[in-house]
C-alpha cells in the first residue's frame, strides 16, 4: 500500500502529518505536483514533479494508483477515478470519498460550477483549520490501523 498526494493544493499541515506517518509506519508517500516540492530526507518519502497543465498531476496519480492505495485529494473527479481503480480517497479535512457518496459529490460539484458559470457567487471552502488537521490525522490513523490489522 502506498499513499499518493495531490500536492499542489494540499495544506502544509497535512503534508507534515503524512511525513510523520511515513516514517512511523515505514510506508511510501509520494507527493505529485506541478511544482518542485521539498520533502524531508527519508527512504519512504518522494515527490514527482509533472509538467504544468490542466489535470496533469491528477492523470499521473491515476496512472500510479493501485487497488488498496490511499490518495489524499480534495479534487472530486480525481477521487472518483481513484475509487474506480479500487483505491481509497481521503480529503485534507478528513472526509472520505466512497463508492456510496462519490456520485452525489460529483453532482453537487457540477451544479456549483454551473452556478459560477452563470455568474452566481457561490463562495469557496472555509479556511483550513486546526480542527480540519485533527480530523484528517484521526482518519489517517484509523485507516493505517485497519491496514496493519489486515496484514496480520
Amino acid at each position: 500500500m502506498q499513499v499518493l498526494v495531490d500536492a499542489d493544493a494540499c495544506p502544509f499541515a497535512v503534508k507534515e502529518i503524512l511525513f510523520r506517518a511515513a516514517k512511523r509506519e515505514e510506508m511510501p508517500v509520494t507527493l505529485v505536483a506541478n511544482q518542485f516540492l521539498r520533502t524531508p530526507p527519508s527512504p519512504f518519502i518522494k515527490s514527482i514533479q509533472v509538467p504544468p497543465g490542466f489535470d496533469v498531476a491528477d492523470t499521473r496519480i491515476v496512472e500510479l494508483v493501485e487497488s488498496g492505495d490511499l490518495v489524499i485529494t480534495a479534487d472530486i473527479p480525481l477521487a472518483a477515478a481513484v475509487i474506480d481503480k479500487g483505491g481509497n480517497a481521503l480529503d485534507p479535512r478528513g472526509n472520505w470519498f466512497t463508492p456510496e457518496n462519490i456520485r452525489e459529490r460529483l453532482s453537487v460539484r457540477d451544479m456549483m460550477e454551473q452556478l459560477r458559470n452563470a455568474g452566481i457567487e457561490t463562495g469557496g471552502p472555509a479556511p483550513y483549520s486546526a480542527r480540519d488537521s485533527k480530523a484528517f490525522a484521526g482518519e489517517l490513523d484509523r485507516f493505517l490501523a485497519r491496514q496493519r490489522k489486515s496484514l496480520r
